[in-house]
């Protein structure tokens, strides 16, 4: 039994839902987002909220159950607040800057790293060592943030590279003479 996937959606105030078989459509004061249920779940729209219930009893169905309540959840915290991550460089000469609608990096390869940024995505830069990807999709600000990410990980003799703000980065000793 799925204990995230028997709890019921709520809708906070402000936020429109509109179900249409197996297709949702959630909008809010960030924007709108929409979805497809899988067949081997339910949805329901109540008082309490969206429900989600397997079809049957199968692995499957009930893998689904929870993951689809949560991407349910996701999408309303999403247009009510939205998402964001936070990207921390560390090493010498290592920057960030925007320039126009794309990302600038300067990550000690002999060339610089432009990275356009996605639809739907927000990318902040304070700094020159700190990068902030905002958004309303969980699932494409955590992407965004992953391959801005794999350009220059951190390593473990340094920490140099781009690492995740509260990232513990485990360290290795040098070489003894």
């Amino acid at each position: 039994m799925s204990r995230i996937g028997k709890k019921p959606v709520a809708i906070p105030s402000g936020v429109t839902v509109s179900l249409n078989g197996a297709d949702l459509t959630v909008k809010g004061p960030k924007g709108e987002l929409a979805m497809t249920f899988v067949p081997e779940v339910e949805v329901a729209q109540d008082d309490a909220g969206i429900a989600v219930t397997p079809v049957n009893d199968t692995k499957r169905a009930r893998s689904m159950w929870g993951m689809q309540r949560t991407m349910v959840s996701n999408m309303i915290e999403g247009v009510t607040d939205g998402f964001s991550k936070k990207l921390e460089i560390t090493g010498v000469g290592y920057r960030a800057a925007m320039k126009g609608s794309a990302l600038n990096l300067q990550l000690g390869y002999s060339h610089d790293i432009d990275f356009p940024v996605p639809a739907g995505i927000k990318i902040e830069t304070p700094d020159q060592t700190t990068i902030i990807i905002s958004g309303i999709d969980k699932q494409q600000v955590g992407e965004t943030a992953a391959k801005i990410r794999e350009f220059r990980k951190p390593e473990p003799y340094k920490g140099k590279g781009i690492k995740y703000a509260g990232e513990y980065i485990f360290r290795k000793e040098g070489k003894k003479k």
